[in-house]
């Protein structure tokens, strides 16, 4: 092989779902070149994932897909029970909150999958990135200095690579790191997009069935003429033909079986939760369903998947654009592989029936407080913690402060000296004392959250090397 055969790239990610585009959008707002490679000559058609909860709201915004996810998505319906072909009542699955100051999205939002994606790759075009289809990887190879990897297009060297490839990761297979897992329930399941006749079936609730052989849900998808189908195999096998789904629903509720008047997708699966024994392998990380795989009850998946390119951008972006140190990628797993943990444990309660959903689904209280990069606190929030929003100086909300791929230095309710000052890396901005921050010094990261605090600025200097900042301070 010639070296002048190999293209070269700083990231090359693997898998075009929703991680590996959100981590491609983060990289190109960044500046830093990355290639998207997806082995499928088109975006994931289906709607598994559909359920975006208030924290992965909050990462689209910064992301600048904020205004795409509301207008296309909306709130879920709330469940209305079915038993022997009669309505049973309504009965309410999810947490619902009114937004706040401090949580301005308050409950869950429906979004079909195949459209979360849609709204990342025009955001990702519109930065000037794309996804390079039908492009398997075969195989890698790396060393001190980067990765080669093989494709079938050709070898491509990147200092590193992240796989974003998946629960069936040909790059997790390819380095050879375990997964340990189990099965959250024997019972196979299936999960479909159907089209049913007009005056069957209302659109206002998400239609839940009990009955022998297992549940069938039906959830009508904001921004389409589809509901997701999804229904639980306590014996036999699931027929993911049109026809096997049209007999299952009219065996199952009221529906007849030509009122479901098109099959859109389908797909099998069994429930199972996994992790992957670690999340980093030399210049190689798993992201997303690479490196966990969630039952799909309580809607964490995906947002747990999101939030990993969240976390893991703007360190690989600190790294190859800022200076920072590399061993600040060491983080990521640090900090990524117990919240993953923790999601596991939770969509598995929930699908267990062995606890509700409720506030920890929405991610909000998730955070880094044992992390590496958690120093101090101060009024009365942790480093580690996530910032809040709220009201800030000149009218604007601190989201609008935080919002792009920057670190903010804030000032709550404090006159203290700043020794940073205001650039495109570090944003500087006062603010009068709150009640979700007390008042102190924070350095607020480009993931939102807290990276120091501090009721003055004593030792803030010293963390800012770490994090490729050493060169900003004036003292």
């Amino acid at each position: 092989m010639e070296l002048n055969s190999v293209k070269e790239t700083e990231v090359l990610i693997v898998g075009a779902g929703s991680c590996g585009l959100a981590l491609a959008c983060d990289l190109a707002r960044r500046g830093v070149r990355a290639l998207l490679v997806e082995q499928a000559p088109a975006l994931f058609p289906g709607s598994r994932g559909k359920g975006i909860q208030p924290r992965t709201r909050e990462v689209f915004d910064d992301l600048g897909v904020g205004g795409a996810v509301r207008r296309h998505g909306g709130p879920a319906p709330v469940g209305m029970v079915w038993q022997e072909g009669r309505r049973q009542g309504e009965h309410d699955m999810f947490r619902r909150a009114a937004p706040t100051e401090a949580e301005p999205y308050g409950e869950p939002w429906m979004l079909p999958q195949w459209r979360t994606q849609e709204i990342l790759l025009a955001r990702l075009r519109e930065l000037g990135g794309d996804v390079a289809f039908s492009t398997p990887l075969t195989g890698l190879d790396q060393d001190a200095e980067g990765v080669t990897a093989h494709l079938t297009t050709g070898p491509v060297r990147a200092s590193y690579l992240v796989a974003a490839d998946g629960g069936r990761s040909t790059v997790r297979r390819a380095l050879a790191v375990p997964m340990t897992g189990e099965t959250v329930d024997p019972a196979p399941m299936l999960v479909a997009d159907v089209r049913v006749a007009e005056d069957a079936l209302d659109r206002l609730n998400w239609h839940v069935v009990m009955g022998e052989g297992g549940f069938l849900t039906l959830c009508p998808l904001p921004g389409t003429a589809d509901f997701q189908l999804v229904a639980q195999f306590e014996e036999g096998e699931p027929d993911t033909s049109a026809e096997g789904i049209r007999a299952l629903v009219a065996a199952r509720t009221h529906l007849a079986a030509d009122d479901i008047t098109e099959v859109r997708w389908s797909s099998d699966f069994r429930p199972r939760a996994a992790l992957a024994d670690r999340f980093r392998e030399g210049r190689v990380f798993l992201a997303g369903d690479a490196a966990h795989v969630h039952s799909p009850a309580g809607g964490q998946g995906l947002n747990t998947s999101v939030q990993d390119a969240y976390n893991l951008g703007w360190k690989l972006g600190q790294v190859l654009r800022h200076g920072a140190p590399a061993a600040l990628l060491d983080s990521y797993e640090a900090e990524r592989r117990p919240v993953a943990a923790e999601m596991l444990g939770l969509s598995t309660r929930i699908h267990r029936g062995e606890q509700e959903r409720g506030a920890a689904t929405q991610q909000l209280g998730l955070g880094y407080r044992e992390g590496p990069l958690s120093v101090g606190r101060a009024g009365v929030l942790h480093s580690g913690d996530r910032a809040p929003d709220g009201p800030a100086a000149g009218g604007r909300r601190l989201f609008d402060i935080f919002r792009g791929p920057h670190f903010t230095l804030l000032a709550v309710g404090t006159d203290a000296e700043l020794p940073v000052s205001d650039s495109d890396l570090v944003r500087v901005h006062r603010t009068d004392a709150y009640e979700a921050y007390g008042t102190g010094v924070f350095l607020i990261r480009p993931d939102g959250y807290i990276g120091w605090a501090g009721e003055d600025t004593a030792g803030l200097a010293a963390c800012l090397a770490p994090l490729g900042l050493a060169t900003l301070t004036r003292c």
